[in-house]
């Protein structure tokens, strides 16, 4: 399936798997080609033929140690801190051909993935099999460099009503069936962000599990062609892209999402990873690294996506000539200090982490701080770049067609005016910029970062749970064991002066 190293053009033959995609009402056939994503599965291809440019080998990919092919760091498990800091190069490198806009590029669940077999332990607690599973699974999807996507929420559905109680009892994925070759699964899961340019789909259940929902309480992979496997495609934004001039990112650059629907797939035993245990799904994230992992390489692709527009904003001032400004240089002031607090978490929480066995795992609560931090902060950055730009963003001609025409063009050069770039350069910028804060494409994206790590309230709850709350109340309790309420009066009633008491105390 592979070369020795992993190009673009294994990766686009891989798809062409006839698997189900529908769209628009209609089953999509090659999605390598149909104008809804071919230009987004290019720009996933491209990935690896960076990575297997000569320059980028050494920084990008290592030695698989059981195939011995070279495959992307994200599949490496750092045992210390230069490890984990080579990795986050690497993952860096691959976020900043594609400005952090592919938020479930390869290196996410293969993250989830690498941080769950580091906890291997809470798998061999539920059972030898489901976790030799596991860890043949990841050997798998590592030697062959595989693009996975996951679903790991249910369907909203009725959220007054647990998932054991919504009217279809298997509205949510679940076991109907099962035999010495496997399980039966029938029921939808999402969001699949990614999958129509990933190779296979890992299952799990990221939210809580009552005792009688045993049916739902699954972890499994399948490849995207698997029979049953139906995909539903949200609207395609590349579709809708005028143009590259007209719309840059969401040319190339629309992950899509889609719910998938499991019409009894028939998994086999050995791509199960957990089974009818619901306590068992909840630690699969949260008691091993897997949770951790996968938000830590999160963080990594906000870090360049905040560097990306904060670039935005510094040369929309630029051009529109307000950049010198005082209470505009202000504005950028605090753009650059947000940027930079992303990045400084990031190392924060690896300088800070901690040994998991033999694998060096990101400081959790500095993780978690950041994602709370960040899921606020993302729209206020678009809007602080919306304000700076003022109309400039709307008054734009409709289309890269209106230069063709030269009366149009001729006006176009007349009011598209900048002090520091010719007029069609000021359009193509202002296109670029529009489609990074304002267009359809962009709506999307911040709601992306609010949610995918869940409601604040869920993110909030987490920084909570593990921040350390002992230090800090011991800090409150040295002070308040520096004196005694009888201690203070008795030294008020004999006339000695407070301060100078707990001077002589040592207080």
């Amino acid at each position: 399936m592979v070369t020795e190293v992993k190009t673009g053009a294994d990766h686009i033959a891989s798809l062409r798997d006839g698997r189900q995609v529908f769209l628009n009402g209609e089953l999509v056939g090659d999605v390598t080609t149909h104008p809804a994503y071919k230009n987004t599965v290019r720009r996933a291809a491209a990935l690896y033929d960076f990575q297997a440019a000569a320059e980028n080998i050494e920084l990008l990919t290592f030695a698989s140690p059981t195939s011995g092919k070279r495959v992307n760091r994200c599949w490496l498990l750092p045992t210390d801190l230069d490890e984990m800091v080579r990795r986050r190069e690497a993952l860096v490198a691959w976020q900043r051909t594609h400005g952090g806009f592919l938020g479930r590029s390869p290196d996410h669940v293969a993250s989830a993935l690498a941080g769950q077999v580091i906890g291997i332990d809470v798998f061999e607690r539920h059972g030898r099999e489901r976790a030799q599973a596991m860890l043949d699974y990841f050997a798998y999807a590592r030697d062959n460099d595989l693009f996975l996507t996951y679903v790991i929420i249910n369907p909203q559905a009725d959220r007054s009503k647990a998932w054991g109680e919504q009217d279809d009892e298997f509205l949510v994925a679940g076991v109907v069936d099962e035999d010495a070759q496997g399980i039966t699964v029938r029921g939808a899961k999402m969001l699949g962000t990614s999958s129509i340019m990933a190779n296979e789909v890992f299952v799990a259940n990221l939210q809580p599990l009552r005792p009688g929902e045993e049916r739902y309480a699954l972890s499994f992979a399948v490849p995207m062609d698997t029979p049953g496997l139906k995909v539903l495609s949200r609207k395609s934004y590349e579709e809708s892209a005028q143009s590259q001039f007209d719309n840059p990112l969401s040319y190339e650059l629309d992950e899509n999402d889609a719910l998938m629907y499991f019409d009894d797939v028939k998994v086999p035993w050995e791509r199960v990873f957990v089974y009818k245990d619901t306590d068992t799904c909840r630690a699969q994230f949260q008691d091993t690294a897997g949770h951790l992992y996968q938000n830590y390489q999160a963080q990594i692709r906000l870090l360049v996506k905040m560097q990306f527009l904060v670039g935005i904003a510094r040369r929309l001032t630029e051009v529109i000539g307000t950049n010198k400004m005082p209470q505009i240089v202000q504005q950028l002031g605090q753009l650059a200090a947000q940027a930079a607090m992303v990045e400084g978490m990031v190392y924060g929480m690896e300088a800070s982490g901690t040994h998991y066995g033999k694998h060096w795992i990101p400081n959790r609560h500095i993780m978690y701080a950041a994602q709370v931090l960040t899921q606020e902060l993302y729209p206020k950055v678009i809007n602080a770049i919306r304000e700076l730009a003022g109309g400039s963003l709307i008054m734009l001609p409709s289309s890269v067609q209106d230069f063709a025409t030269p009366e149009v063009r001729d006006v176009i050069n007349k009011t598209q005016q900048s002090p520091v770039m010719a007029p069609a350069e000021r359009v193509k910028f202002m296109k670029l910029a529009w489609d990074a804060v304002g267009s359809e494409f962009a709506s999307r994206h911040v709601q992306y970062e609010m949610f995918y790590a869940g409601a604040q309230f869920v993110t909030r709850g987490h920084s909570a749970r593990t921040y350390d709350w002992a230090n800090a109340l011991s800090l409150v309790d040295d002070v308040l064991n520096r004196y005694e309420l009888d201690q203070v009066l008795e030294s008020s009633a004999a006339g000695v002066d407070h301060k100078d008491h707990s001077a002589a105390t040592g207080g």
